[in-house]
């Protein structure tokens, strides 16, 4: 089983950045696609972006602009650059990847436990 441990949330004024990121360990594995989501108090978790093996990232259209997503596949760890953050981008964020183990022909879909990120007004 390959494990995804998030790191890098906080607290932050309106108008800063913080940069996440998101290893995964484990053995023998690979990954395919990798991304990023988030969950505010009381709402669905959102979509914010996907990145492929390859480095081509997809985003929510909402989340363009401000976010960056971004992959080592050295270190199987995926990064999400954020600024100008605002009050509503205060939730928990969550990564998660495709997970490919030894040569299995299936992928299955390993989330993180998630990181805070608080942005004060």
């Amino acid at each position: 089983q390959v494990h995804l441990v998030e790191s890098g949330g906080g607290l932050v004024q309106a108008g800063g950045s913080l940069r996440l990121s998101c290893a995964a360990s484990g053995s023998d594995f690979s990954i395919n696609t990798m991304g990023w989501y988030r969950q505010a108090p009381g709402k669905q978790r959102d979509f914010i972006a996907v990145i492929t093996s390859e480095g081509r990232a997809n985003y929510a259209d909402s989340m363009k602009g401000r976010f960056t997503i971004s992959r080592d596949n050295a270190k199987n760890t995926v990064y999400l650059q954020m600024n100008s953050l605002k009050p509503e981008d205060t939730a928990v964020y969550y990564c998660n990847a495709e997970v490919r183990e030894g040569s299995s022909v299936f992928l299955y879909t390993s989330w993180g436990q998630g990181t805070q990120v608080t942005v004060s007004s």
